[in-house]
């Protein structure tokens, strides 16, 4: 098997992939916030990193490709009532970011997939990405494996047919990837124990904190019949869906350097066709 964490390669290993045409890092992201009575704080960086390392061992054959170690520190604000949280601001998360892709570059690494685990940083990734990418002229795609596939998900699990919080899906997931941290005992405690006094509102935002939207526990969803088979199978699907995205051409174009000295001037024909990996 061809190794692609980045954390057990050295130096020359790495420098051998970014040499290559068209080098890929994925950068796993998560959180380290509570997760119920029943399941590990790390458990969104356990599981974009664990989708992250699947899907790059898929694809190492013919593509140069390195998973850097899961960061652990993202936009978990909505969670520290519960305690166990450390949360990053947006400004930081940005700068982490900007780093990053600023030390790949050169390092020689031509593009970056993020692997998001964790629904608090969506939307500030979203931002981040876009200003980024265009600050350094490398292709950036940020995803949330979570997000794809959502019909053939259905079908693995029985309870919670969409990704909530500390649910079946995240329970099952972890069962898979490190079972003695799952407290499989609790599984009906964080489930009786639920409250859900709002539902998210569509149509309009604000922020809440997950105090207020399942305050007795923390959970939402139903782990009870979660399992390490469904676990396997729902990794399996989301390393699938992210080998789509990694062999998917069009997405990774250069940015248009739209910040560039009389951009608006010049021609906005054929960018696609011509900047291509």
């Amino acid at each position: 098997m061809i190794e692609v964490e980045w954390t057990r390669m050295t130096a020359p290993d790495l420098r051998a992939i970014a040499m290559q045409k068209a080098a890929l890092a994925i950068l796993p992201i998560g959180s380290l916030e509570q997760h119920g009575p029943h399941l590990p704080v790390v458990t969104d960086t356990a599981s974009a990193s664990e989708a992250a390392i699947r899907a790059a061992r898929r694809v190492a054959a013919e593509t140069p490709v390195a998973v850097l170690p899961g960061l652990w520190l993202g936009m978990s604000e909505h969670h520290i009532p519960f305690g166990g949280t450390i949360s990053v601001d947006y400004e930081t998360m940005n700068k982490v970011l900007r780093c990053i892709v600023r030390s790949l570059k050169a390092l020689g690494f031509a593009r970056l997939m993020i692997v998001n685990g964790h629904g608090g940083n969506v939307e500030p990734l979203a931002v981040s990405v876009r200003e980024v990418a265009v600050e350094f002229e490398i292709p950036i795609v940020s995803c949330l494996p979570w997000g794809l596939a959502r019909e053939e998900a259905l079908k693995i699990f029985e309870v919670d047919k969409r990704s909530q919080h500390a649910c079946e899906g995240e329970a099952s997931i972890m069962l898979a990837i490190t079972p003695e941290t799952v407290r499989s005992d609790r599984f009906e405690q964080a489930f009786a124990e639920q409250t859900h006094p709002l539902s998210p509102q569509l149509g309009g935002t604000r922020f809440y904190s997950f105090a207020e939207y399942a305050p007795t526990s923390g959970t939402w969803g139903d782990p009870r019949s979660a399992t390490a088979e469904k676990g396997e199978r729902f990794l399996d699907l989301q390393a699938s869906e992210l080998v789509k995205l990694i062999q998917l051409p069009t997405l990774w174009t250069r940015p248009d350097p739209v910040w560039s000295p009389g951009r608006g001037l010049q021609s906005t024909e054929g960018r696609l066709s011509l900047d291509m990996f």
